[in-house]
């Protein structure tokens, strides 16, 4: 089969198109005929060599790997100690996460059965293949952990902010993966959005439902929001501290990248800052997939590349600014 390999870490260019094994199954595997291949930005941590940790914590991997999380495809053969899935079944998955041993961009994979759930009819390939990282990391920080394996930079639980009529939230970052779907997901809980973001996802945000946009070129959110209850800080990083002031008493400030902030301003303003470490969880996957098929939650795809073109689609993501989600198809 054709996959995408690591020989060596470094820029977009170093991702390499081999012929390999089509690989084996193990017990509690499924082999998946992939379709598409969504791509997220640990994709590139890890093309990289995670050079955006400090030295003394950045992992070492054993190449060549294949990089990648997020597939949608067919199963074409399972272990036999597998029941909830049947060759032929349409699935989509985040694999492995948070370890780096995902191998998703390739024609094959085998995956984990408990990774995986039935793609939604409603859903073609490339936009299931979109969805698992973005959607499990919003639902996650939002909705329920779904786990109890917290965040490396925290010693507490998280524990997602009540949300319903009459609560506000600023999404920061909203026109990206995280972001698009974390405004749908805060608006299906019933809260009031407001949405940070460059100027040319104003409609794209209007129509995914949020009630208030706001241009981060022209007027910084961290100055102009007040009172909210929960800031999911896409973005996050260093800058997240900037959000405290926008948080109620009692209210949170979720960076979605670890940022350190100021505890005691944090403690003297009332706010929880708090994250967590999304991970693999087909069982969510399977609960969010009727707002899925309902069309409650869509998924944006900026840009498809073919799999031939990863080192493409790995320079588009460098850019930033997307819009949505980029996707790599096979086939």
């Amino acid at each position: 089969m054709k996959a995408i390999r690591l020989h060596e870490h470094g820029g977009p260019e170093v991702l390499r198109l081999d012929d390999v094994a089509v690989p084996a199954i193990g017990p509690g595997e499924v082999l998946v005929r992939v379709h598409a291949v969504g791509i997220n930005p640990p994709d590139g941590y890890v093309r990289d060599g995670m050079t955006i940790l400090p030295p003394e914590l950045r992992p070492t991997f054993s190449l060549p790997i294949v990089p990648g999380t997020d597939v949608s495809g067919v199963v074409v053969a399972l272990a036999p100690d597998v029941e909830r899935f049947t060759v032929g079944d349409e699935v989509f998955g985040m694999l492995r996460f948070p370890r780096a041993e995902g191998a998703a961009y390739a024609e094959f994979v085998a995956a984990p059965a408990h990774d995986l759930a039935r793609k939604p009819a409603a859903l073609d390939h490339v936009h299931a293949a979109g969805a698992p990282m973005a959607l499990l990391t919003a639902w996650q920080h939002l909705v329920d952990p779904g786990h109890d394996g917290g965040s490396p930079f925290q010693a507490h639980p998280h524990r997602p902010v009540p949300l319903g009529a009459g609560s506000r939230v600023l999404v920061n970052g909203a026109g990206g993966g995280v972001g698009h779907l974390a405004v749908q997901v805060a608006k299906w809980k019933g809260a009031h959005v407001v949405a940070a973001a460059s100027a040319r996802h104003e409609s794209f945000l209007a129509e995914l439902g949020a009630d208030e946009f706001l241009d981060y070129a022209v007027q910084p959110p961290e100055e102009v929001v007040r009172d909210v209850d929960l800031v999911l800080d896409t973005v996050g990083g260093p800058r997240t501290g900037r959000f405290l002031r926008s948080v109620k008493r009692g209210g949170a400030l979720f960076p979605v990248f670890f940022g350190p902030c100021d505890a005691d301003l944090a403690a003297e303003l009332g706010v929880t800052v708090s994250g967590t470490q999304v991970r693999s969880s087909g069982t969510q996957l399977a609960e969010i997939a009727p707002l899925l098929q309902d069309g409650t939650i869509r998924i944006a795809v900026e840009s498809t590349f073919p799999l031939a073109h990863a080192a493409q689609a790995h320079e588009r993501a460098a850019q930033g600014h997307l819009q949505g989600k980029l996707v790599l198809t096979i086939g």
